[in-house]
């Protein structure tokens, strides 16, 4: 508690001293004013603080009471809070409270109070009310920190106290810093003096202040910065108990750098000049430097290199770089008498703009006059000047002659739909009078280009359509084109001619001259179709009713849309109507036939089955419909001739009577009846001797007369005659009957057969 005696005001501040805090709590402050005056007054409390304590605080403006106190007075406790935010930095910061009375005791007032709080560590142990504290002499923080300079000693003092009510002994340490870094001294006793003992804590008595003395020592190669070495206090009572505090100090900058630039070769005559340059960071900030050099004199002679250009250059470090000086241009140099002398700068720069001592050093390069045999060069080449000045006059009155250097075309072969283009270079073209190209094969009227000044021709010019000009001139007077299109995209062979008319200086005149060259033929080609490259069967003769196997090849697949499949019994005369099969990406377009074609490279090859529905010869034919062209159909037809021969045919069965024997005696005047079954088709069943065709299956009731035929057959033939007929037959015997008295017997009717029964 702190108590201000003032006349006429007296002051109470709760708790008095540092205040102790850590990250994310709240210390609270207490006031209590007595007005001690004659008379009444309004008395202001509020707090002063900088930017420091503001960043703590989050105070912007200060907190303020205002009391109305009479004589004799006591007012009210005013409390006041402050948060510490919780990402507040450990450390000590400084306040004042203020306690004024400008309308009533302008004199005595204001009257200052200065405070301190202390930010503690989120480590440190919460205290207690008898657990020791101490503070660090002068208080720093992030923001007010102990300047460390190399020729003073930088000290703090800890300030002890032992709050317990029994004697306890304290020691310091300081992980952070070895011992070269921190010397610590603890009072002296009296004892140590004598050599018995070394004081290595600090003895305390109950309810006593003690100090112990830290003097920082940083290393010369510290870096500049600012640094914040954690102090912790041990109690001998209390080990577990920990105290920390920090203590910030600012490392200032030394900017010091030494440079030297040395010479290593400095009168030159053909090589170049080198020079080294040594730095030295007597500093302690890492330095990140970069060279640079030029003339000192009004005109830039030299070109400068540097090996390495920049260098990162660590405190009490040292660093060469190698410097290039190449004198030039060549004709600076002198040709005789003293060398001439090139003074030149060096200038060091910091990336980070940070300052430079000798930020400048000054070189010499003296360069050598030339050797005695370059002045006889020098000469020589006066000679060579004056010929070649000669040499272009003379070229100047008489150039080259022009000349077509080529003529020719994009391709020998192109695919019709394609334009014919024409590529064509000739030199010397500013003699060019006029020129002429013309289609020689086959032979045109009207050439594709004539033109008599070739400058505003339209091969120089763009088209009403924005196309690029097909010519250009190159700086070497060459007339170059490239791509002049002809319109010529019919299918045939074309020959084309240029013709340049130049005009050449004989003496002191002119005289035409005619310079021609051809191309070579060219050729333009129908487009490709999807084209048939044979077309064959797997044997040559075939049964009513089989398969036929056909397999063809056919070129450029990607481009066949369907293939129909012609049966003829020759070139003119169509048996059946086309079988058609569709394509697409070059295979069957049905599903079902997806495995009847193989592809193999460009080309494809298929086959497929069809019926042989009718007997005889015949051939067939394949033709090959493209996408791309419909009016140009591929066709092929086998080369052989293919036989249809009819199935074989068989006489299952010829009965008379039901009977099979081959011998039959039959009784005149009975009925016998025949049975017949024949397999096979495209064939005539007859019955010899009657010649009357027959069903393949069936029965025929005959009479027995005397002369009944014999043998009676069953022939069986093939109509397209391709297979033997068969035949079946009996031998017929007639039993006559006996003749009756008195009956007159005509003559029988010799090799007359007997009519069959009409059905």
């Amino acid at each position: 508690m702190i108590q201000a005696k003032l006349n006429p005001l007296f002051v109470i501040i709760d708790p008095p001293g540092i205040q102790y805090g850590m990250p994310g709590e709240t210390i609270e402050i207490h006031v209590v004013v007595r007005n001690e005056g004659k008379q009444s007054a309004i008395i202001d409390l509020f707090f002063t603080f900088d930017k420091i304590f503001q960043k703590v605080s989050n105070w912007s403006n200060s907190p303020r009471e205002s009391l109305a106190l009479a004589p004799g007075e006591i007012s009210n406790e005013v409390t006041f809070k402050l948060e510490i935010p919780a990402d507040a930095l450990p450390g000590t910061y400084d306040y004042t409270f203020v306690v004024d009375s400008p309308e009533h005791y302008s004199q005595e007032t204001p009257i200052n109070f200065p405070g301190q709080i202390k930010v503690l560590l989120r480590e440190q142990t919460v205290i207690r009310a008898n657990d020791p504290i101490f503070s660090i002499q002068p208080a720093t923080n992030p923001n007010k920190p102990l300047i460390y300079k190399p020729d003073s000693l930088l000290q703090v003092a800890l300030k002890v106290e032992n709050r317990s009510a029994r004697v306890d002994r304290f020691h310091v340490t300081c992980p952070e810093l070895d011992e070269n870094s921190l010397k610590i001294s603890y009072p002296q006793t009296g004892v140590e003096a004598a050599g018995l003992v070394e004081v290595k804590a600090l003895e305390l008595n109950p309810a006593s202040q003690g100090e112990i003395l830290l003097e920082f020592c940083p290393p010369s190669s510290t870096l500049a910065g600012t640094y914040s070495p954690t102090i912790r206090l041990y109690s001998a009572n209390n080990p577990d108990l920990v105290l920390l505090d920090l203590v910030y100090i600012d490392v200032p900058p030394d900017y010091q750098i030494s440079a030297q630039l040395n010479t290593i070769l400095g009168k030159v005559r053909r090589n170049p000049g080198k020079y080294l340059l040594t730095l030295i960071n007597e500093g302690n900030l890492v330095r990140e430097l970069s060279f640079s050099a030029r003339s000192k004199d009004e005109e830039e002679l030299c070109k400068y290199q540097f090996e390495p250009k920049e260098i990162k250059l660590l405190p009490s470090k040292s660093v060469d770089a190698s410097l290039i000086v190449k004198p030039r241009p060549w004709w600076r140099q002198p040709w005789i008498g003293k060398p001439l002398t090139i003074n030149f700068q060096v200038d060091i720069e910091d990336k980070q703009e940070l300052p430079i001592s000798n930020q400048s050093l000054e070189g010499v390069l003296e360069w050598k006059s030339r050797p005695f045999w370059q002045l006889i060069l020098l000469t020589l080449l006066g000679f060579g000047f004056v010929a070649t000045a000669g040499f272009f006059i003379w070229r100047f009155l008489y150039p080259d002659p022009l000349e077509i250097e080529s003529f020719t075309t994009q391709s020998p072969v192109l695919t019709e739909g394609d334009e014919v283009r024409l590529d064509w270079k000739i030199s010397n073209y500013k003699q060019l009078q006029s020129l002429e190209i013309t289609t020689k094969q086959p032979p045109r009227n009207e050439p594709l280009v004539s033109v008599t000044n070739i400058r505003n021709s339209e091969l120089l010019s763009r088209n009403k359509n924005g196309e690029n000009t097909p010519c250009q001139i190159t700086t070497q007077s060459v007339l170059i084109c490239n791509q002049f299109k002809t319109g010529i995209t019919s299918p045939g062979k074309y020959t084309f001619e240029i013709k340049a008319v130049s005009r050449q200086r004989h003496l002191l005149f002119y005289q035409k001259n005619n310079t021609e060259t051809k191309t070579d033929e060219i050729e333009i080609k129908q487009k490709p179709i999807a084209e048939i490259i044979n077309v064959q069967t797997d044997k040559a003769k075939y049964q009513k009713g089989e398969d036929v196997l056909v397999s063809w090849s056919v070129k450029r697949p990607e481009l066949l849309e369907k293939v129909d499949i012609i049966a003829k019994e020759n070139e003119n005369t169509q048996i059946a109507a086309p079988t058609s099969f569709k394509f697409k990406d070059g295979t069957f377009e049905n599903p079902k036939f997806k495995d009847n074609c193989v592809k193999e490279a460009n080309q494809i090859n298929c086959k497929i089955a069809l019926p042989a529905r009718s007997v005889g010869t015949l051939m067939y034919e394949l033709k090959a419909y493209s996408r791309n062209e419909k009016n140009r159909i591929s066709t092929e037809t086998t080369k052989n001739n293919i036989q249809i021969v009819s199935q074989p045919f068989n006489i299952v069965f010829f009965k008379i009577n039901g009977s099979e024997q081959l011998n039959q005696v039959l009784n005149e005047g009975d009925k016998v009846t025949l049975t017949w079954k024949v397999e096979g088709e495209d064939i005539e069943v007859k019955l010899l001797p009657y010649q009357y065709n027959l069903p393949k299956q069936g029965k025929q009731v005959l009479e027995v007369i005397k002369n009944f035929p014999s043998p009676i057959e069953l022939v069986v033939t093939d109509k397209s005659g391709q297979r033997q007929p068969q035949r079946k037959g009996f031998a017929i015997s007639v039993k006559e009957k006996p003749s009756p008295p008195n009956v007159i017997i005509a003559p029988p009717i010799r090799n007359s057969p007997v009519p069959l029964p009409r059905r």
